[in-house]
């Protein structure tokens, strides 16, 4: 079969069929609605609640107006999420987004936001690897316990390596090629653990919060586009965007769920609500405890609590913290597996990607070679230059995602919609709009980043993936009798 042209679809029956059809051991399905849930809370309240609150936004960006922040980027995440929930209920597949743009846009545009979700998967687990090292440096420091300086930090960051970040992206990843049932009940207890020390923070923070540290909401602009006034709220979104990259986990795992046309909205949305209350809670309580000036530390929760004198809950908030960030990398390392194993399936990877254990029932080797590249980007990449680049990859995806709603409705109208986004056409292009303007916020090197990634992920493409596509039997059903959706675009 030659190559595919660009645009050359794969039909939703295939997608549907190709895990069905492989002849080999497939994904289990065993997850529930509160599984997709929890998945959803792992992942999303992490690094981004942990972390970034001080170091990426409070700090240099927004000031007490990160509340603003993540109010926008709630509604961003909101319009998507919309978006994922009608697209997962109608292709519960792994895959997320590279799926549903295969579906909708070709190979080739396929090719590209599966290259962009590799990226994004990634960096994200390395960012919080990285997080999750801070705090448990925090804790050991406060036994009397100091890693040498060359094992405590990326090079450009003091150090040579950060060894704790590299060390914890090896044990989840260990723990993810056993089988998901066991993954997801150990991420439900320790999302559990984590929402209750959270909700302990914003009980006792809130009696120590002082009004006048919010005063301006909104710190006067410096001069720069980005440094405070609303311009850093608008950054700050952005930036802060990397929390809700869970929505993409969740999707991907609609797959391995025992009735995704109703779990996966419900797993979307109610992940969407509960980390929205969250964030915005959080981020008042942390602005309110100390000048958001000096938030800029790798354990701003952890340096909020110390204000109060409570030196004993200060220690409760760094382990909350290490559960918090140890679920968030357990989700990305998952989510970042499975689209490895759907582009594999589809030929544009290797075939060992796709590869599923016949005890495990998890694309095991996908999951080891991606758990050992993750932690050499942990160890060595500092943490600003990962939590950027995870925010502009999940907000590429995102504008797909709503594109992809709108073209199904043109091309496959008939198609059932177990869930459908209410208000026709206005909350995908509103989506659109509303991603675009927070790409549009964050710096110029890093759409140098993600350019340079995908340029090299086009040369890929161009040099392997594209001969290996034209090999896939999927597009053998693309006759005309095949049925809606099932003919190439």
């Amino acid at each position: 079969m030659p190559p595919p042209s660009l645009g050359t679809r794969k039909p939703i029956a295939a997608l549907l069929a190709s895990e069905s059809d492989s002849g080999g051991p497939t994904l289990a399905r065993n997850l529930s609605a509160f599984s997709l849930v929890c998945i959803g809370v792992g992942a999303t309240v992490g690094a981004g609640i942990f972390v970034l609150t001080g170091t990426a936004a409070a700090a240099n960006f927004a000031g007490p107006g990160l509340m603003l922040s993540f109010v926008l980027g709630a509604v961003a995440s909101g319009l998507v999420a919309l978006c994922y929930a009608e697209l997962a209920a109608m292709m519960p597949v792994a895959g997320s987004t590279y799926s549903y743009t295969y579906a909708t846009l070709g190979a080739l545009p396929a090719w590209i936001i599966g290259w962009d979700l590799v990226l994004e998967f990634a960096m994200a687990a390395a960012t919080i690897a990285v997080g999750w090292s801070g705090y448990a440096q925090s804790l050991m420091a406060d036994a009397g316990l100091r890693l040498p300086a060359w094992l405590a930090a990326a090079p450009g960051e003091g150090g040579l390596v950060n060894g704790p970040a590299a060390l914890v992206v090896l044990a989840l990843t260990a723990l993810l090629m056993r089988d998901n049932r066991r993954a997801a009940r150990t991420n439900a207890v320790l999302v559990a653990l984590k929402v209750v020390i959270i909700l302990a923070f914003l009980g006792i923070g809130a009696l120590y919060v002082r009004p006048e540290l919010w005063q301006p909401l909104v710190p006067a602009n410096e001069g720069a586009f980005g440094a405070f006034g609303w311009s850093g709220v608008l950054r700050g979104a952005g930036v802060v965007f990397f929390a809700y990259v869970g929505f993409e986990t969740i999707s991907t795992a609609a797959g391995e769920t025992r009735n995704p046309q109703r779990d996966a909205p419900v797993g979307l949305l109610g992940s969407l609500i509960v980390t929205a209350a969250l964030y915005v809670a959080v981020a008042a309580v942390l602005t309110g405890l100390v000048p958001y000036r000096e938030l800029d530390v790798a354990d701003p929760i952890a340096k909020a609590m110390a204000v109060t004198g409570l030196t004993g809950f200060s220690a409760a908030i760094k382990l909350g913290a290490l559960i918090g960030l140890t679920t968030a990398a357990l989700t990305a390392l998952y989510g970042q597996a499975r689209i490895c194993y759907a582009m594999a399936r589809d030929r544009m990877l290797p075939d060992v990607f796709s590869r599923i254990g016949l005890r495990s029932r998890t694309p095991f080797v996908a999951q080891g070679i991606i758990g050992l590249a993750t932690a050499l980007v942990a160890a060595l990449v500092p943490i600003n230059t990962l939590g950027e680049l995870v925010s502009i990859g999940t907000l590429f995806a995102f504008i797909l995602v709503c594109a992809s709603v709108l073209i199904l409705r043109h091309t496959e109208p008939d198609l059932p919609r177990p869930f459908r986004v209410p208000g026709g056409a206005i909350v995908p292009v509103t989506g659109i709009l509303a991603c675009l303007a927070l790409m549009a916020s964050l710096p110029g090197d890093t759409w140098l980043r993600l350019l340079a990634w995908l340029g090299l992920g086009l040369a890929i493409w161009f040099g392997y993936g594209r001969r290996r596509v034209g090999r896939d039997p999927g597009f053998e059903r693309t006759s005309p009798s095949a049925g809606p959706g099932q003919s190439p675009g």
